[in-house]
């Protein structure tokens, strides 16, 4: 007489396994890229002609040495006031000749307005820490957010965030553009 082999019911460990499955999914963390949104500006043609020279007072230079020190227009600065030291520059409310030049120009949807020729120049040094690093692009492009979302609630009401038309954003874009320069990282001084 042949035996009869017993079955286990496998059922039940599928369940089990997969319930591990989920509570590892859900209990582990995933490390998620982060890093500054910018677009890469096109390559250079080899053949246009260079850049017109910029004037000096149309250049707001921020460096961060080695020790994450910040000195903004050869003068030592905060991270706290970065921000509205960048408005005050760019917008030069008292037509102050020592800060950026102002062109008048016509923007579709906007009509005339007036444009600031100022640059940001950000250097950094080699020992600078990524930290510092993103804290001043961070205070940097907000100071420019904040302008732009003031142009944005002046003419459509709205933060510029909120604009949900391509040719309004494009308009505040081109009204306030955001000009930082970052230049190659080298050795700026501040090692102890």
């Amino acid at each position: 007489m042949a035996r009869m082999n017993p079955e286990i019911n496998a059922g039940s460990m599928a369940d089990i396994a997969f319930l591990l499955l989920i509570f590892f999914l859900v209990t582990t963390t995933m490390d998620v890229d982060s890093g500054l949104l910018r677009m890469l500006p096109p390559p250079i043609d080899p053949n246009a002609p260079p850049p017109p020279p910029v004037r000096e007072r149309n250049v707001y230079v921020v460096l961060v040495d080695a020790q994450d020190r910040l000195l903004v227009e050869g003068q030592p600065g905060r991270l706290e006031t970065l921000r509205e030291q960048t408005k005050e520059f760019l917008l030069n409310p008292n037509n102050d000749p020592n800060l950026p030049e102002m062109r008048r120009e016509t923007i579709d949807n906007l009509g005339e307005v007036l444009v600031s020729r100022g640059v940001i120049s950000l250097q950094n040094d080699r020992g600078t820490s990524y930290e510092m690093y993103i804290a001043v692009q961070n205070e940097l492009a907000a100071a420019i957010n904040e302008i732009r979302d003031d142009v944005s609630r002046q003419y459509f009401g709205i933060r510029f965030a909120d604009l949900t038309d391509e040719d309004l954003i494009t308009a505040v874009r081109r009204a306030v553009p955001m000009q930082i320069s970052e230049a190659e990282p080298k050795d700026i001084g501040g090692r102890r």
